[in-house]
């Protein structure tokens, strides 16, 4: 494999799709007969399963998705992580700790969250000096980031969150020129300076996450001179994708899948796969040999953009954050879930797609199954309410409409009811 240009961080961002792909297939057999041995957690999940015959990704797509959601109730069966560890706590690097609560491991190897790739991709370099604002304790993002740092060869401030003061002092004196934490906090920094009259201007690129990043703050620091680019990771499985940057410092469409992982994009409630481009639940079967999520279902919702990046970098693109996929509600005082939703649509093969859509007040809810269907029949639409109630519980109307007209953002239950 020839060497990639200096504007890519190692020779697997530039492989040929189909090399990557063949590579993830043949160890995806290995990956499953490992984690069934080592971790006693996927051990129960996939005790089922022989690891040889899961070698492609029809195959992945029949074994049950474990999700975040589940975490809190399988770690408290078996403390700390629910046996999803392949590797025994006492040889980890640390243990994090996110509410629920939700314990979260990390390893003992260099770049394990692998975020070196998404802070290259975004400009940084060796010999940078880079300011992190992520929190350090209980939460991994300060330790996520700053591991992909020092693999690049930057020098990392630890600053952790708050004391903006601080910050900018260290920033004014130290010539920092790279910033890590959330868009909201940078702006606070680089307005609390301009207000105060500090000299910041050594600062010049910024990478940022964990919460949205409006399109008219990273314009108004790129009018400051600082280039912005975010990534999209949760605290389990790292950074899953990322931004990159044009040769004139603009930002190319999409994140970057970022690689050793498997990526699924699936029906909200199920482990179905969704067409490309159809928004769904990102499940992400990871390579990690400590934590081997084998199709980890992270709650978020995005969906796949065709095409590969023009930066070089061939991996799937994705749009990044686009919500949350656990859209689970209470009517009448009875829960209803995506997973009910889809079970009514597995009942009726006339359904392509269907949409919960929940109004009025409360107490008083009025639920619409709105399906699209080639087909538009009275018998139809009372078998499906048939399902609906003895499904949810609940009574249902439903409308038939024609294919193509329900809105591709991944909205299985749509809740417009009112709140006071």
């Amino acid at each position: 494999m020839k060497k990639p240009p200096a504007d890519h961080f190692d020779k697997l961002e530039t492989r040929a799709p189909k090399l990557r792909e063949a590579a993830l297939m043949a160890a995806l057999p290995k990956l499953i007969a490992y984690a069934r041995r080592r971790a006693p957690g996927f051990g129960r999940i996939l005790r089922d399963v022989d690891p040889a015959k899961i070698g492609s990704r029809k195959a992945l797509a029949a074994l049950p998705v474990t999700r975040k959601s589940d975490l809190a109730e399988l770690q408290a069966k078996e403390r700390p992580l629910g046996g999803l560890n392949a590797t025994p706590v006492a040889k980890l690097a640390k243990i994090f700790m996110s509410p629920g609560p939700i314990y979260e491991p990390e390893g003992r190897g260099r770049n394990w969250w692998r975020t070196a790739r998404a802070l290259y991709a975004g400009g940084f370099r060796a010999g940078d000096l880079v300011v992190n604002t992520f929190a350090y304790h209980f939460t991994p993002a300060g330790s996520m980031l700053e591991s992909g740092a020092l693999a690049i060869g930057c020098t990392v401030v630890p600053a952790g969150v708050g004391q903006t003061e601080m910050q900018i002092a260290a920033i004014r004196d130290l010539k920092i020129n790279a910033y890590i934490g959330t868009p909201s906090f940078l702006k606070l920094i680089v307005e609390k300076a301009a207000e105060t009259g500090s000299e910041i201007s050594s600062l010049k690129k910024a990478h940022v996450g964990a919460e949205y990043l409006p399109p008219a703050l990273r314009k108004a620091m790129l009018e400051r001179g600082i280039r912005v680019t975010q990534s999209y990771g949760t605290a389990d499985l790292g950074s899953l994708a990322y931004e990159s940057l044009a040769p004139d410092g603009s930002v190319n469409d999409g994140m970057i899948l970022d690689e050793n992982l498997l990526l699924e994009i699936v029906r909200p409630g199920t482990g179905d796969p969704v067409p490309v481009g159809e928004v769904g639940e990102v499940v992400i079967t990871t390579f990690n040999r400590d934590y081997p999520l084998v199709r980890f279902g992270t709650g978020d919702l995005s969906a796949i953009l065709p095409g590969t990046s023009p930066c070089g970098r061939t991996n799937t693109r994705i749009r990044g954050w686009m919500g949350r996929a656990d859209q689970s509600t209470k009517v009448r005082a009875m829960f209803v879930t995506p997973k009910q939703v889809n079970e009514i649509v597995r009942r009726h093969p006339e359904i392509l797609k269907a949409r919960l859509v929940v109004e009025g007040e409360t107490g008083n809810e009025r639920m619409t199954l709105k399906c699209e269907t080639k087909i538009r029949s009275a018998g139809l639409g009372e078998a499906i309410a048939g399902s609906i109630r003895e499904l949810t519980k609940l009574r249902g109307e439903v409308e038939l409409v024609p294919p193509g007209s329900l809105p591709n953002d991944g909205k299985v239950i749509e809740d417009l009811r009112k709140y006071a």
